[in-house]
């Protein structure tokens, strides 16, 4: 199952790490990955397969929220297929 994931911040070392570190840690693959800095802001968006991982996505959005709150990072992940549907015209 493929997801989209989001992540916000002011700029700072070590944001891809430590999420890049999570998502491994739970068997998760990031197929896709860009990220840029506008004016401090750092800003993220990864495509990752869930498929692999032996945690519910329900789990892994949990884990992916807990480290942005405890890092000062704002994440949001949804199933790619319920983005596709919503973005459909």
């Amino acid at each position: 199952m493929k997801a989209i994931m989001t992540v916000t911040a002011r700029d700072r070392v070590g944001i891809i790490a430590s999420v890049c570190t999570l998502l491994a840690s739970m068997d998760v693959n990031i197929l896709d990955i860009n990220q840029t800095v506008m004016q401090g802001i750092f800003t993220m968006t990864l495509l990752v397969d869930t498929s692999t991982s032996s945690y519910n996505f329900d789990e892994i959005k949990s884990a992916v929220i807990q480290r942005g709150e405890n890092e000062n990072l704002v994440i949001h992940i949804q199933r790619a297929d319920i983005f596709d549907a919503m973005h459909r015209v």
